[in-house]
């Protein structure tokens, strides 16, 4: 009886509840917050599957990742059950989700007409070289003072450009009017508000910032931009902003989930701006680094797109309601941070899990002279050279995985710490702490490693769901829900833990500097030599594969040592 009412005295101090559908790259989740304290209640999560069908290419199953949506919300609304606590509290729903991730669907049938086309993904090498070789002087950044964003494989409009070059299915779509275009969230959006049958087709204003045919200055698709790519207007979504209802969820009444029907979906932001908001960097200058399958590291400039001189990327940090005024954000995005975690785990099967290369890592406390550099989709920030590979080098006969395993740790800090230069560059003001999220912070070896190699302090919040904490604050403050106010004085008080710098200056500097060096041999490795595949697109792939390379190399280590104990 007792617990009973406890239970039911519980409910009544909750108040009302915001949930967050958080699709990434490596996995799906759902889950949900108090709007009135920030706390984390409940939430489940399903991995993704990748598909890699070629060297290169990295695809996603559409029907799966909504599945997986379906999936979370359902296992979440039965926890909440059993936790006492009413699913009809729910009052609005946000999404975020995977950036620059590109999909087509049929609108009649409701049907993907190809894989979604991941982000990392790099067959549109050659397409890539063929638009910079028709810009005036071959320069990458001919688009940006639109888009804010280099001519790179990285951004949606080259991946739709190579489907409707390629995909047979897409093109006869777009040829009679059936197509639709959208990045993850267009299409969760549109499967969850009624699909065929009346589905909202919109993105926001953070994802349409990633698409490289959005003008970031209009606020909107950009006539010219969808020329230069050969796009019609008439498949892309509407841009909304990012807190507001876009439609209501319609979900079959024999789920658990059912529960969920009418509920409005009213927040939209790319995971890396929903990181910057569950930060709370709504000031100009406040900055976020995000730790998942890449690293980005944001940092907030206010109404005012700034243009980076250094290699960062100009994007849309948010626009929280409909006439509110969008914010900016200059950008460092790291393609391979968790990524090399899996790497080790799947490719080379060093680890067994990412909690081990913590562990084997820490054994040694050293990478002894090794120096990894992870650069199998190309170098992004700062660097943008598609023709990097990954390397590892300083190789010796002490070397053991157990060094390999820190180099990749160190690889992650390396790398940040090459975008955070950039970014004190291009804003005159070093930014004096680094707040941080995502799945890596959880490994304190690589926290403390950051700080040593930024020699500055690097901070992380005790509740590490930032990216969805953001995408249900916008959701939660929306006009026509209101229930999460984001006036400074009404903002949770975030406890954090912090990681302090613990090495001297010199040795931090000592090996940044070989890391560059590392850095410059991964460069130039590739060539654009035709090589057919059958999908109209010439190879890049020309080199041995890296896992061969690395394989041999250990091979012949083995075979010294084994040489030198005979002599």
């Amino acid at each position: 009886m007792n617990s009973t009412m406890a239970a039911s005295s519980h409910r009544i101090m909750l108040g009302p509840l915001v949930a967050a559908i958080d699709q990434g790259t490596s996995s799906t989740r759902f889950l949900v917050f108090n709007s009135k304290t920030a706390e984390l209640l409940s939430h489940h999560q399903v991995e993704i599957k990748q598909s890699f069908p070629k060297e290169g290419w990295v695809e996603e199953d559409p029907k799966e990742i909504l599945q997986s949506v379906y999936e979370c919300m359902e296992r979440t609304c039965e926890k909440l059950t059993q936790l006492n606590i009413d699913i009809s509290n729910i009052k609005a729903i946000g999404v975020t989700n995977q950036r620059e991730t590109t999909l087509v669907w049929d609108k009649e049938t409701g049907e993907p007409l190809y894989n979604a086309i991941v982000w990392l993904d790099l067959r549109t090498q050659s397409t890539v070289e063929r638009l910079i070789n028709k810009t005036p002087g071959r320069n990458k950044n001919h688009l940006k003072h639109k888009t804010g964003l280099p001519i790179s494989t990285y951004f949606s409009a080259v991946k739709l450009r190579w489907m409707m070059d390629n995909v047979d299915e897409v093109r006869k779509a777009v040829v009679s009017h059936r197509a639709m275009f959208g990045t993850v969230d267009s299409w969760l959006i549109w499967c969850l508000t009624g699909g065929k049958s009346g589905g909202v087709h919109c993105t926001d204003v953070t994802n349409a910032s990633r698409t490289m045919l959005f003008n970031i200055h209009t606020l909107d698709w950009d006539p010219e931009l969808c020329e230069y790519f050969g796009i019609p207007m008439e498949i892309l979504p509407r841009v909304r902003s990012s807190s507001e209802i876009y439609g209501l969820m319609k979900i079959c009444s024999s789920r658990k989930s059912g529960a969920l029907s009418g509920i409005p979906i009213s927040g939209c932001l790319g995971d890396q701006s929903a990181a910057l908001v569950g930060q709370m960097c709504f000031q100009d200058g406040q900055a976020k680094n995000t730790y998942g399958t890449g690293c980005f590291l944001l940092r907030n400039t206010g109404a005012k797109p700034v243009m980076s001189e250094h290699g960062l990327l100009t994007t849309v940090a948010y626009k929280l309601g409909r006439d509110q005024p969008a914010c900016y954000a200059l950008e460092g995005s790291v393609a391979i941070a968790g990524a090399v975690v899996r790497w080790l785990q799947d490719n080379l099967g060093i680890i067994g899990s990412s909690e081990e290369l913590e562990k084997l890592a820490a054994s040694v406390g050293t990478s002894y002279g090794c120096y990894f550099v992870p650069a199998f989709s190309g170098l992004y920030a700062p660097y943008w050279e598609p023709s990097a590979r990954g390397i590892i080098c300083g190789l010796t006969q002490f070397t053991n995985k157990s060094h390999v395993a820190f180099a990749a740790l160190e690889a992650v800090c390396f790398q940040t710490r090459e975008i955070l230069d950039a970014m004190n560059q291009d804003s005159g003001i070093p930014l004096t702490q680094l707040q941080v999220d995502g799945g890596m912070t959880s490994n304190k070896l690589l926290m403390q490693l950051q700080a040593d190699i930024l020699c500055i302090p690097v901070v992380k919040p005790s509740m590490p769901e930032t990216t969805a904490l953001g995408a249900a604050m916008a959701a939660g403050a929306a006009e026509g829900v209101s229930v999460w106010s984001l006036n400074p004085e009404d903002l949770s008080e975030v406890t954090s833990e912090k990681f302090e710098p613990q090495i001297n200056t010199e040795e931090s500097e000592f090996r940044y500097a070989r890391w560059k060096k590392a850095v410059q041999k991964s460069m130039n490795w590739e060539t654009t030599e035709p090589a057919g595949n059958g999908n109209g697109e010439s190879s890049i792939f020309s080199s041995v594969p890296l896992g061969f390379f690395i394989i041999g190399s250990l091979f012949m280590l083995v075979g010294a040592k084994y040489l030198a104990g005979n002599n």
